[in-house]
């Protein structure tokens, strides 16, 4: 039996700007704080359409849609073990939104951006509220820009 795939793209214009440094990264200047207005791109797949013939209905992503506004918005992401982590959180918010994260980077928001939409699905089919119960997350594209992505598949 086939599979059947849609896409659902939140574009680099949506304006998810966030600023973030790879701490790591002592031989380039992407040690430093940057930013980007990132994208993401999620595959869903399934291996029967709902009744409107769909694999994923859109309108069920509301709670993500406002989970990547409050973590990329407007925001700086900082790894837990990033060793400047504390200067990070003695900014007042009037100054920096600071979000502390497992890791950062376009692979890193990847993973969590599949593993908080896989929670979400899991929940709204737990609750019979998905409109199509056989749904999943095949992966998440995160990128930077039309040149830089990275993508994590579950």
């Amino acid at each position: 039996m086939g599979k059947f795939y849609s896409t659902k793209t939140y574009g680099n214009d949506r304006g998810l700007s966030c600023a973030f440094r790879q701490w790591r990264s002592t031989h380039s200047h992407c040690s430093l704080i940057h930013g980007y207005s990132i994208g993401v791109r999620i595959v869903f797949e399934c291996e029967s359409l709902d009744e409107r013939n769909w694999v994923m209905d859109f309108g069920g992503l509301k709670e993500f849609k406002n989970w990547l506004e409050h973590m990329f918005d407007h925001t700086v992401l900082v790894a837990e073990d990033d060793p400047e982590l504390n200067r990070f959180l003695e900014m007042p918010k009037e100054v920096a939104d600071v979000r502390v994260v497992p890791g950062v980077g376009c692979e890193r928001f990847a993973e969590l951006a599949y593993n908080n939409l896989s929670a979400i699905i899991g929940r709204q089919i737990n609750e019979g509220t998905a409109l199509n119960p056989t749904v999943r997350v095949k992966s998440v594209e995160v990128f930077e820009h039309g040149a830089n992505s990275a993508i994590y598949e579950g």
